[in-house]
């Protein structure tokens, strides 16, 4: 039993994936060595938040096949929502000191964020991707691609006009640094973390054990044997939409102390979750959390030894070789699929 599982390991290691893994495993504990512990705590807490936004996008494309080129404009509702419940609550405390309040307004805050953007990006599929879908069903990717683009541009013109151009942030959720393997980082980055695996962990639960789960995975892999199982295909859609929505809202919210919400603050997440998206497969729900640590480390690591201004060249030159070498990802992904892949 031992034995096999090695040889399954040994074997994956060989794969495009595994090698893959194992040098950034191997630059992560060099760059440590060298530069200091800072190195993996900075890429592990930003890894989390990038990986739940790649989650996001990836779970669209693998359920609904849409290119989300919005994907980022939820990530700035998700910050403006919450700066506009933290703020008042933070104004409260000041007049109202409540160490229980000041403990649990930052969650209130993330909660109502989710909710705002599964709640937009519902009316999105509902409004937009719904009547297209029964229209059109050729040139679908071309057609729903344009179409993100579009809804990109509204909102980002829409948050400008309503809200200004003002940037929305706030210094912290809760006070004080924590010193981590000699490293001290606020309580807001740990927290971050902390989010993202709780969400993380929950999100791997529904999909693999829930019946609703199941159903979502069963339309990513066939679309016309899920309905002829009874599953409501537009149920399930407006769901995923909403749930990838909610997983770019949530991030957005959670790093506002790092990220003020304003009209074209979505563009930074954008481009990082695509560029994990690309990495590890279209679609590969899973493996776009593996893929933001390790964009997350190439970020770091281009930050420390290149210079800023370079954060997104070098991923750039990356996913160039990948499209070229390996465009199904270096984990793979020929079959459109959630966690089947």
């Amino acid at each position: 039993m031992l034995n096999s599982y090695f040889a399954r390991a040994f074997a994956w290691l060989k794969t495009a994936g595994g090698i893959t893994v194992a040098t950034a495993a191997v630059l992560l504990v060099a760059g440590t060595i060298d530069r200091g512990p800072y190195i993996l705590v900075n890429t592990v807490v930003t890894g989390g938040m990038l990986g739940l936004v790649a989650m996001g996008l990836a779970v669209i494309l693998g359920v609904l096949n849409i290119a989300q080129f919005a994907h980022g404009e939820y990530f700035m509702i998700g910050g403006l929502s919450a700066y506009y419940v933290i703020r008042p609550l933070h104004a409260y405390l000041d007049a109202h000191p409540s160490a229980f309040l000041a403990m649990v307004a930052p969650f209130i805050a993330m909660i109502t964020a989710t909710l705002v953007g599964g709640l937009a990006g519902a009316v999105t599929e509902r409004v937009c991707f719904n009547p297209l879908r029964k229209r059109s069903r050729a040139n679908w990717v071309m057609n729903s691609f344009l179409l993100t683009v579009g809804i990109s541009v509204v909102l980002v013109n829409g948050d400008q006009l309503l809200f200004g151009t003002d940037f929305k942030g706030i210094t912290h959720y809760w006070p004080g640094v924590v010193s981590i393997a000699g490293v001290f980082m606020s309580v807001d980055r740990v927290m971050t973390f902390i989010l993202s695996l709780v969400i993380v962990t929950g999100f791997w639960i529904f999909m693999k054990y829930s019946r609703t789960g199941q159903a979502i995975r069963a339309v990513a892999q066939d679309e016309m044997g899920a309905l002829m199982v009874g599953i409501n295909l537009e149920w399930i859609m407006v769901l995923t939409m909403s749930i990838g929505c909610a997983m770019a809202a949530v991030a957005g919210a959670s790093l506002l102390f790092m990220y003020p919400s304003y009209p074209t603050v979505g563009l930074e997440p954008l481009y990082m979750a695509w560029f994990v998206v690309i990495l590890v497969g279209l679609g590969n729900v899973m493996g776009a959390l593996i893929g933001g640590f390790m964009v997350s480390l190439l970020k770091v690591l281009t930050l420390e030894y290149i210079g800023a201004g370079w954060e997104f060249v070098v991923p750039s030159v990356i996913i160039i070789l990948v499209l070229i070498f390996k465009p199904s990802g270096v984990f793979g992904s020929e079959v459109r699929s959630v966690l089947d892949q």
